[in-house]
């Protein structure tokens, strides 16, 4: 049986055949000169002035000149060929002599080949022209039309077939509220009739908010696949270009495609790009973003009763976002999607687990417990990390210390062993970390001490990693407190040790400062000259600067400085006589530190039994 091919449908592009009779034409032309051709690979080349001589001597036959060039024939066959300078005529070469006895023929073309010279030079021009046309029609698809030259005003939207691309709810682990608001989004793409007929409208845009890698993406597609229809995929950024209207000329593209392919999914990823409040660009309305946003307001205005296509979006960066794009009407639903908690990260872990092998000691769980405020694609980056140290050390399967250290790869850093630290500096950092744990160990809202090392990780010398028992959401006033005492730990450390300090405590008198601030003037626990009242500083931009604006006196503002610097003091206060209090255990743990490089989470409450 004759298998069926499928005919050849593809247009030959006539601008390739234009330019392929046009490269064929300079090259017959440009052969066709003399200069080029065969004859003069016979004849030899002599000067102007020995060509003059052989003619005076009645050696010559024939004289053809053709522009510069000057062939000459002998009445013995011989064969010359000369250059004369430009505009120098026969009769200057001397040429027509009638006195000579011998009668030579002259043959001047010159004149003749003017058009022929004329196209010649007008080869590479067209060649030129057609070039730039061919690439004019290669990136403008259609050869302008509604995309513009080079096709800016097109679309840049990737489309997923939902047939091909089978993401469903179930490849979204956690996020379940999520799922559950979004699902009416599903029916109502494979049911419209039925929301139509009690007069319901399913909302014509979607907002989907959530810190990065929380899975807003994942759950955009999965949308589109539980309904079986096309999913339009862009970024915000994609919008705008440096020409004036390309973002614009691109929502409307993008918009004309999703009504063609009606019933439909848009989903405008990092839409702050586009979004942001408008008013606040060095070129005010003018400004290609505001234009763009424009658009795309214009273009969720303008949908029919009907039209069945629902854009979906997405921000970490609600804030920022131009009131007129979440009114009712447009973006007017908003599914936040936060971290997940521990048994939304367990659920997490066991969909990336299904393809990866495993020890059948290790479980799952305690990974999940370890990981807290980890997002669904840190919780992927952790296991992948995982396989791939299995394979770097050649193990049939991953095992519990693959994921330990993929854990604090992912948390904290690649460890940086080849980083050669003096004895001295070792010594240092090890008192410091230790200083750290012994401080929150003996506070009493401190995170448990999960582990101390003295390993590089990143940019820090050391870690000290302090891990939290369950999610948690609030936190109290004396948290924060302790907090601030465990960060001046490593800073004490120092101190008492080594008598001084180091620059080692920077980040840690960074944290401690932005805590205390934010206690102050944020979450109103301030003392009874300041009392529960926040104190505002506002950002906003203008003229593409950022701006920040106080809404309390400078009296105020040095009021909460001293309120901070009480705060910070105290802090320092508590953990330095912690630290004295226990100067042996730290010397002890400190040395034991340096032997080990790590103690984990139960050899150093060994040290307190």
């Amino acid at each position: 049986m004759q298998k069926y091919r499928p005919k050849n449908t593809k247009k030959r592009n006539p601008f390739l055949i234009l330019m392929f009779i046009a490269l064929i034409g300079a090259g017959f032309m440009l052969f066709s000169k003399p200069e080029f051709t065969l004859f003069p690979q016979k004849a030899k080349k002599i000067t102007i002035t020995e060509l003059v001589e052989h003619y005076q001597a009645d050696e010559l036959k024939t004289v053809k000149i053709e522009d510069n060039t000057v062939e000459a024939e002998a009445f013995d066959g011989a064969k010359y060929v000369s250059i004369k300078e430009t505009g120098v005529t026969i009769i200057d070469l001397g040429l027509n002599d009638p006195l000579k006895r011998t009668e030579v023929e002259i043959i001047d073309t010159t004149g003749s080949k003017f058009w022929m010279n004329l196209l010649v030079g007008a080869i590479p021009l067209l060649l030129l022209v057609v070039l730039l046309m061919f690439l004019f029609r290669k990136a403008g698809g259609a050869g302008g039309g509604e995309g513009g030259p080079f096709g800016f005003g097109k679309s840049k939207a990737r489309v997923y077939d939902a047939k091909k691309h089978k993401t469903k709810f179930s490849d979204v682990a956690g996020a379940q509220e999520a799922k559950e608001e979004t699902a009416e989004i599903v029916d109502f793409l494979k049911n419209p009739k039925k929301y139509q007929k009690m007069g319901a409208k399913i909302p014509k845009g979607i907002l989907l908010v959530g810190p990065p890698g929380t899975g807003k993406t994942l759950l955009a597609r999965a949308i589109a696949g539980e309904s079986g229809v096309p999913f339009f995929n862009v970024s915000g950024s994609e919008f705008v270009e440096m020409f004036v209207g390309v973002g614009a000329s691109r929502v409307r593209d993008l918009f004309k495609t999703a009504k063609r392919n009606a019933p439909c999914l848009v989903f405008i990823d990092e839409i702050d790009a586009i979004g942001k409040k408008r008013g606040q660009g060095a070129g005010g309305g003018h400004d290609e973003r505001e234009q763009t946003l424009n658009q795309i307001l214009t273009e969720m205005d303008g949908f029919e009763p009907g039209t069945n296509v629902i854009v979906l979006a997405a921000t970490n960066r609600p804030d920022v976002l131009d009131q007129a794009l979440l009114r009712p009407g447009r973006f007017d639903r908003r599914v936040h999607i936060d971290l997940p908690d521990m048994e939304a990260r367990l659920q997490i872990l066991e969909v990336h687990a299904k393809n990866k092998k495993f020890d059948p000691k290790i479980e799952l769980k305690s990974i999940s417990s370890k990981t807290v405020g980890f997002s669904g694609a840190d919780l992927e980056n952790v296991l992948n990390e995982a396989a791939i140290a299995a394979v770097k050390s050649r193990a049939s399967v991953i095992s519990q210390k693959h994921l330990d250290e993929s854990v604090e790869k992912v948390a904290m850093g690649p460890a940086r062993r080849s980083r050669k630290i003096v004895d001295n500096e070792k010594q240092i950092i090890a008192q410091h970390e230790v200083g750290h744990a012994i401080a929150g160990h003996f506070t009493e809202n401190c995170d448990p001490v999960h582990k101390i090392s003295v390993v590089s990780r990143g940019s820090a010398l050391g870690v000290t990693w302090f891990l939290p028992e369950e999610d948690t959401y609030l936190q109290s006033e004396q948290k924060m407190k302790d907090e601030m005492v465990s960060l001046h730990g490593g800073r004490i450390a120092e101190k008492i040790i080594f008598g001084q300090t180091t620059t080692g405590a920077s980040n840690d008198l960074e944290r401690i400062s932005r805590i205390a601030r934010a206690m102050i003037m944020t979450y109103g626990m301030g003392g009874k000259s300041l009392g529960p009242v926040v104190f505002a500083e506002k950002t906003r931009q203008k003229n593409a600067f950022d701006l920040t604006e106080k809404e309390f006196s400078e009296e105020t503002a040095r009021e909460i400085d001293r309120e901070v610097q009480a705060l910070v003091e105290e802090a320092e206060k508590r953990c330095e006589d912690i630290l004295k209090k226990n100067e042996s255990l730290l010397r002890k743990i400190a040395t034991d530190l340096l032997k080990k490089e790590t103690i984990s989470q139960e050899e150093f409450l060994q040290y307190f039994k």
